[in-house]
């Protein structure tokens, strides 16, 4: 439903993750319009759309897709709705998330718990010591990220519910239109009545 039917060079494909071509805003015009023309009601959708919303919080960044399934199937979510909501982890928002995750889970845990990352912290730190950035990442994107998921349950649900009711409206109104034009076909397309066809007879 969201691919291309001709792949793009590796390097136009990172391009366009970092920055779509049409620009942000475009991209999630483009995004709202297909998610509203998903299948499934209203509440699946906006399930499954939340669930990716809220795994993009957590750390794990290489399982998002795997995870927002798993979450969205656990809660009765729409499946490409999940993937749609991973979106919102992006290079973007990497950073901010990452951020407010560490800290807010290093808040939660303390200083006895949560040790605080040195000021020179590389890629070496991060191997040599993962449970150091992981864990309160992980504590801090499970709140975040439930919060998240009511935040974006409501508008999406809302979007979709309205998308459809005009949809169905629209249909409709086009049953009835096309209707009145096949009883117009018929009334014109029908012979004359027996009365018609006999001869007129004179009065004597």
């Amino acid at each position: 439903m969201f691919g291309r039917r001709t792949s793009l060079p590796l390097l136009s494909r990172i391009a366009a993750f970092v920055w779509p071509r049409g620009g942000w805003r475009r991209q999630s015009t483009y995004v709202a319009h297909r998610l509203k023309r998903l299948p499934g009601t209203p509440n699946r959708i906006a399930a499954g759309f939340a669930s990716g919303v809220a795994v993009s919080f957590t750390p794990f960044i290489g399982f998002h897709f795997i995870l927002a399934v798993c979450l969205s199937a656990l809660l009765r979510g729409n499946f490409i709705a999940s993937a749609v909501g991973t979106a919102a982890g992006n290079p973007w928002t990497f950073p901010f998330i990452w951020i407010a995750t560490y800290k807010l889970g290093h808040w939660i845990l303390g200083s006895s718990n949560g040790r605080r990352l040195p000021n020179d912290v590389g890629i070496s730190y991060l191997f040599d010591h993962p449970m150091d950035v992981l864990w309160p990442m992980a504590i801090g994107g499970f709140l975040l990220g439930t919060l998240a998921w009511f935040v974006a349950f409501f508008p999406i649900r809302s979007l979709v519910m309205k998308y459809q009711f005009q949809r169905r409206k629209r249909l409709l109104v086009k049953a009835r239109r096309k209707r009145v034009k096949m009883l117009s076909d018929r009334a014109v397309a029908a012979p004359p009545a027996d009365s018609e066809l006999l001869p007129d007879r004179e009065v004597p």
